[in-house]
């Protein structure tokens, strides 16, 4: 707003003087959102009087200069909603013409971010050189920072965001994106934010169901503006192997994604700050595997074979697995790889070492005279590990891999992605946490988005996840002790495709929108929420 000093005039009579003060207060005052008194103007003292010279037979009374004054900021309205929000009185920031995107000196790490927030804006991208007034800088601050953390600071015209890592100082965009969408502009204060949950994100059955590169580089951007880091390939099991092979081609479905594709996935996923996580499931669940090696599968003691499951006494089903491990773990980054582990068939039956005497055989020669099938499974699962992590990679195992009892116990580096209770070998969730396992929750009673909704399954609503589950409901609707909560690292929402026909991928793409938006609110605050579903549920329609 204009800013007006009013001075005495050298001559005319003090009232008219005084009148054209008055009425000019009036005419600017009316922009005063808050109607508070305005402050004195840079030629007043604090006293109220006049520093100006005025002519002594008739000085004018004292009149302050008319500014606009605004009512303490709230905190922006975002989806996840930020943790914390100094507030402050100004008017905000909102993109302009005359201002543009610059990076911090120190921080040309964050060109890309820079680039995609710019582009988003509607304003220009200018590098690293020093903000202006309308400007949004981008920062790398000291390290020593919660990982993934963020300031996002509003002062006098300019945005500044500033994090430990560049993965924060992305979240603080996606805020500013968000505000800026959902009310024209950014208000007024600091926003001090970071993620509850290390682990955030989405699982996809490519498997049984073939999903275009598209289709995942859209879930991909939907997921970063949720603030959600990690993204699960399960692209492997009885139905298809959909992603090229060099060292056996011979096991890949016809309808698959090239290494072509899957690199431009994961160039997408790597500016998005999105960790992909692959998945070969052994030693169940590799019947495309399988059909181009049936010597190597299970039969039990009358020759009859199990769907999916290889044998785990021949070394050749060693091999051919970490052969395929060692060569994904190449073209996949990321810092983990899912071995699978689950539901292998030879421990769904009343006697595995009656019906399997092959593996009890091996268990026994490996593993001492105690050992049983359950322990040459559990060796299987350790030894998979080994080679994940001698690529440099953590490995992660369904919840039902890892035995209670036996001789041989799973490592204690393998993660334990907890989905259910209701397999042979699901132990209760506090077993593991007990023994000092790390978890990670994909709960199928919440988190599991199956097609076609087989064996009781329901396709799950955003609203259950908002109003009843935490990342401490991993089995059931039963919260473990809450004493627990450092070893849970977060939570994936999971798309199975066992009925692969039942939807099409715009109609999973829409149904998982709004419980994929709820977890992401989850497992980044843990406080409950202070929108009611209805109130959240409009807010994302408007922000995403």
């Amino acid at each position: 707003m204009m800013r007006y000093s009013i001075r005495a005039p050298h001559k005319g009579p003090a009232l008219l003087a005084t009148a054209v003060a008055l009425a000019t207060v009036a005419a600017c005052s009316g922009g005063s959102p808050s109607g508070a008194p305005s402050p004195p103007s840079p030629g007043t003292s604090s006293g109220g009087t006049s520093t100006s010279a005025a002519p002594t037979s008739a000085p004018p009374s004292p009149t302050p200069t008319p500014t606009r004054t605004y009512p303490l900021s709230t905190a922006p309205r975002t989806v996840p909603a930020v943790r914390a929000h100094e507030a402050a009185r100004g008017p905000g920031w909102k993109p302009a013409p005359t201002g543009g995107v610059v990076v911090a000196a120190n921080s040309t790490a964050l060109a890309d971010e820079g680039r995609l927030l710019a582009g988003e804006l509607g304003i220009p991208y200018r590098g690293a050189v020093a903000a202006g007034p309308g400007d949004v800088e981008l920062a790398l601050g000291t390290k020593g920072g919660a990982p993934e953390s963020y300031t996002l600071t509003v002062r006098d015209n300019r945005v500044r965001i500033s994090g430990p890592d560049e993965a924060g100082v992305f979240y603080g965009t996606r805020t500013l994106k968000q505000s800026v969408k959902g009310s024209g502009a950014m208000p007024e204060g600091t926003v001090t934010d970071a993620p509850a949950k290390p682990q955030r994100g989405l699982n996809l059955d490519i498997a049984r169901k073939f999903f275009t590169a598209e289709w995942i580089e859209a879930r991909l951007r939907e997921m970063a503006d949720l603030k959600l880091n990690q993204f699960g390939l399960h692209f492997s099991d009885d139905q298809g192997f959909r992603i090229a092979s060099d060292t056996h081609p011979e096991i890949v479905s016809a309808q698959h994604l090239t290494k072509a594709e899957i690199r431009r996935i994961l160039a997408l996923a790597r500016s998005l700050h999105i960790t992909v996580v692959p998945e070969i499931d052994s030693p169940g669940h590799l019947g495309a595997v399988l059909r181009a090696y049936p010597d190597l599968q299970l039969r039990n003691v009358q020759g009859v074979p199990r769907q999916g499951a290889i044998d785990i006494s021949k070394p050749a089903s060693a091999r051919l697995v970490d052969e395929l491990l060692r060569e994904y773990a190449a073209l996949f980054p990321g810092g983990w790889f899912h071995v699978g582990a689950d539901e292998y068939q030879a421990l769904t039956v009343r006697s595995p070492e009656a019906s399997y005497p092959q593996l009890a055989t091996a268990a026994r020669q490996k593993y001492g005279a105690q050992a049983r099938v359950q322990d040459l499974a559990e060796g299987w699962l350790n030894d998979r590990a080994a080679v994940v992590r001698g690529t440099g990679k953590t490995a992660k195992a369904w919840n039902d891999g890892f035995f209670r009892g036996g001789v041989v116990h799973a490592d204690k580096g393998i993660e334990v992605e907890y989905w259910t209770g209701k397999e042979i070998g699901a132990r209760p969730p506090a077993e593991y946490l007990a023994e000092g396992r790390k978890v990670v929750n994909l709960n199928d009673e919440y988190l599991y988005y199956v097609l076609g909704e087989p064996n009781q399954f329901t396709y799950p609503t955003g609203r259950r996840i908002y109003e009843q589950w935490t990342p401490l409901v991993l089995r059931g609707t039963t919260p473990v002790p809450a004493r627990y909560d450092p070893q849970i690292l977060g939570a994936r929402f999971a798309v199975w495709c066992d009925l692969s026909r039942s939807q099409t991928q715009a109609q999973v793409a829409e149904g998982i929108r709004m419980p994929l938006t709820a977890l992401a609110q989850k497992v980044w605050s843990p406080t409950k929420p202070a929108l009611t579903w209805d109130q959240f549920r409009a807010l994302a329609a408007r922000v995403r």
